[in-house]
């Protein structure tokens, strides 16, 4: 019974394998590295990102450092965000050294997309000065010096650091033949396989490169949506996560073709079976299937460790997809260190299924596969296996052959954008055990209970919980073979990261425990502003700005997530600025890990207009403080203001009524980025605007209006409830908005004359 305990806490154990940093090898025979173009995103998700990133077993970002975005004038720079939080260069390696991942940074233009190509614009630029004052910054942050830049690019920029290795194989996260491609450089055994397109890039008004768009849609959308397209990298970051220490002494079989038993593979479909020196040391088979239909076959591959060729029967792979297979790979090894107790002759004879972890704890063996279709595993073992076995959190049966000491176990298909599924078999009964009991997630800045179990209070008391640095934990004996410890996380580490957690005795390692970082709560305000990409997409603006009626208020929508794994209560308050709330303080209890709102009335004291700062306060069980603004709107009126709605350090100007919204840029000739049906959220405007022109305008608001001025030209903007009018005194650019319906709304488009144009939203009403 104890055996089946151990085994169903393998929910907690697998993650261990399947997460947390890959073991480079010297001399970084191959790189998975991910392209992060820090100033194509805003400062206030590099965080986010980058924990998604090294989450899933990414660890090489790179990036170009745009030198014209970085050196303002010949005598100005900005490496610390002063301009713009996008240029905060130096809190980017900062918190690439705290995520103990690597950084490839190529510190001289070209930087594709990017105006000049990131050449400075006035003449003569001075590159020595340039690379001088850049070295000032990062000189010391090599990894020879401790730091994340691991690899530069030009060799002749002058940092303490290689290249990346060569070759590079780009491959972009939306491509649908991203595995097919990917898959081969990885097979090449060495270079570097670098990502493109992973998070949406959205451009600082004016810096993109002429024609280029302001938003280019990647594989992660602003607000973390992933497109299918993503379980290419997913999936290839599962791999070399555990197989990086392996590839370096692997090479192309030659004169041993993979082929079908009978016949030859059809066209379209190819093998290679890649393999180290000696009988232990293990191959993979790698199919690639290039058709636009399934491959299935039974394959002949060579065994290395009976130096003969075995049938793997029922091999299927999915329309341009491959499958990494195991053959012959021995148990123990560069693949799961912990399994030492497995024989020599102990081996995964083969899968059909990709193995991606492998892992061995109080008598368990846990294996995790990508699997985008059923598939087998066998093992040759030296004992019969003592059971259970669980197949994606199931118990299932196992085919056992005393005569050829093997175990056939299914692999059940996978799920999510890896097609991940886990299996876990007992072999043999552990003299002693030592697990973690329903452990599921930590919360930052909390003391969290974790409880252990234990096969006897004697492995108990010899027990000890292995912990990342800087966490601390204090046991609480439960019962002769309980243990509790109560573990307190900093209040500084990052949300979403994980945290790997051991129970050792006597020098081995018992339980693990993978386990993900949350804040004690997350808040959102559902009403707050939000800057619109065409129809493509949307970000909110930092800090939140929520309109209001001037007159009367309105409800605003505080929501809460209760990140603990317990219920908690939690105590919120509006405060500050000309305005009454009612209530004055809500409280709010949720259950483990629920989401739920509460609303609150926000009545304005004064007749003001325009953007006023108030503070939410979330009290209780999580402390947070958000500054936010509300932006009173007289009815019938039209209000201007300023805010940086895209968080690249230059505001932009907005006209709003209660209706419609009207968004403008002072850069790019004074862009008109924005017109949207409040209501729905509908903006009518294609994703890169309209009215571009080129270098930053003067903008001034003037009785309501705004009015741009630019070298040789005037421009004014006015709104009246939902219609807008621009008026310049040279003639507009042509007109391409037409007249017509825009799902529930409609635009009407009138040109006057040459300088005058105006735009009219409404309700669609009728058909």
């Amino acid at each position: 019974m104890r055996l089946a305990a151990v085994l169903l806490s393998l929910a907690a154990v697998l993650p261990a394998c399947a997460e947390g940093d890959p073991a480079l090898t010297p001399g970084h025979t191959i790189v998975q590295a991910v392209e992060f173009p820090y100033y194509l995103y805003p400062a206030s998700l590099w965080e986010r990102e980058l924990v998604w990133l090294k989450s899933m077993g990414i660890r090489t970002v790179a990036f170009s450092i745009p030198w014209n975005w970085h050196q303002l004038d010949p005598q100005t720079f900005d490496f610390d965000g002063r301009t713009s939080p996008r240029r905060n260069l130096s809190a980017l390696i900062r918190l690439l050294r705290r995520l103990q991942m690597e950084a490839w940074i190529r510190p001289l233009p070209p930087v594709k997309g990017w105006r000049k190509n990131g050449y400075p614009a006035w003449a003569a630029p001075d590159r020595r000065s340039w690379l001088e004052r850049l070295g000032q910054v990062l000189g010391a942050q090599t990894e020879k010096h401790g730091g994340p830049i691991a690899f530069v690019e030009p060799a002749t920029s002058g940092f303490d650091a290689p290249p990346p290795p060569q070759p590079i194989t780009i491959v972009s996260a939306t491509d649908a033949g991203a595995m097919l491609r990917s898959r081969r450089a990885i097979t090449g055994i060495q270079g570097t396989l670098l990502w493109e397109d992973v998070e949406w890039a959205l451009y600082p008004v004016g810096w993109e490169a002429p024609g280029a768009p302001i938003l280019r849609a990647g594989a992660v959308s602003l607000n973390g949506d992933e497109q299918s397209t993503v379980a290419a990298l997913r999936r290839n970051a599962a791999l070399l996560r555990s197989w990086i220490g392996l590839l370096p002494e692997m090479r192309p079989l030659s004169g041993k073709r993979v082929r079908l038993v009978e016949g030859k593979l059809p066209s379209g479909v190819t093998g290679v079976q890649l393999a180290g020196r000696g009988s232990r040391a293990g191959s993979a088979v790698i199919i690639l299937n290039q058709n636009t239909s399934a491959f299935q076959g039974n394959l002949r591959v060579y065994y290395p460790p009976a130096e003969r060729a075995i049938e793997v029967p029922k091999v299927q792979v999915p329309p341009g997809d491959a499958l990494w297979l195991p053959i012959g790979l021995p148990i123990s090894g560069e693949l799961c260190r912990e399994c030492s107790v497995f024989s020599n002759d102990e081996k995964i004879v083969y899968a059909t299924a990709e193995l991606q972890a492998l892992e061995f704890e109080n008598g368990i063996l846990a294996m995790e596969f990508s699997a985008p279709v059923a598939g087998e595993v066998v093992l040759e073992l030296s004992r019969e296996p003592s059971g259970p076995f669980l197949a994606a959190g199931h118990p299932t049966a196992f085919d056992w052959d005393p005569k050829t000491q093997r175990a056939r176990l299914p692999v059940p298909k996978g799920a999510g954008a890896g097609s991940r599924v886990r299996i876990g078999l007992a072999i043999q009964p552990p003299d002693a055990s030592a697990f973690f009991v329903e452990a599921k997630r930590l919360i930052i800045g909390r003391t969290n209970l974790l409880s252990t179990s234990y096969s006897s209070p004697e492995l108990a008391s010899r027990s000890r919980l292995r912990l990342p640095e800087g966490y601390t934990a204090r046991a609480v004996p439960k019962s002769p073979n309980e243990i509790d410890y109560q573990i307190d996380v900093p209040s500084d580490a990052l949300h979403g990261a994980w945290a790997d957690l051991a129970i050792e005795a006597d020098g081995v390692a018992f339980g693990r425990a993978h386990l993900q970082l949350f804040r004690p709560a997350s808040v959102r305000l559902p009403d707050a502003l939000a800057r619109h990409f065409g129809n493509a997409g949307e970000l909110r603006v930092e800090p939140p700005v929520i309109p209001i009626d001037a007159k009367s208020g309105r409800n605003i929508d505080v929501t809460i997530r209760n990140n603990y794994p317990a219920i908690e209560t939690y105590q919120i308050e509006l405060s500050q600025g000309p305005f009454e709330f009612l209530p004055k303080r809500a409280e709010l209890s949720l259950g483990a890990v629920m989401e739920r709102g509460t609303q609150i009335r926000v009545f304005p004291t004064d007749t003001a207009s325009g953007l006023c700062e108030a503070k939410l306060t979330v009290g209780g069980a999580a402390q947070v403080d958000q500054v936010l603004r509300f932006l009173l709107l007289p009815r019938g009126a039209t209000v201007g203001y300023s805010v940086d709605v895209d968080g690249d350090g230059a505001p932009e100007w907005i006209l709003e009524s209660q209706r419609v919204r009207a968004v403008f840029s002072g850069e790019d000739g004074g862009r008109w980025l924005e017109f949207v049906w409040k209501d729905s959220g509908l903006n009518v405007l294609p994703e890169n605007g309209l009215l571009a022109g080129s270098g930053p305008v003067e903008v001034r608001l003037a009785d309501g209006a705004l009015e741009f001025i630019g070298p040789d030209w005037k421009r004014i903007v006015k709104l009246a409830e939902a219609t807008l009018t621009i008026e310049q005194n040279k003639a507009l650019p042509a007109e391409v908005l037409e007249t017509g319906r825009r799902n529930e709304v409609s635009l009407h488009v009138e040109r006057p004359g040459a300088g005058r144009a105006i735009y009219k939203l409404s309700a669609q009403t009728g058909n």
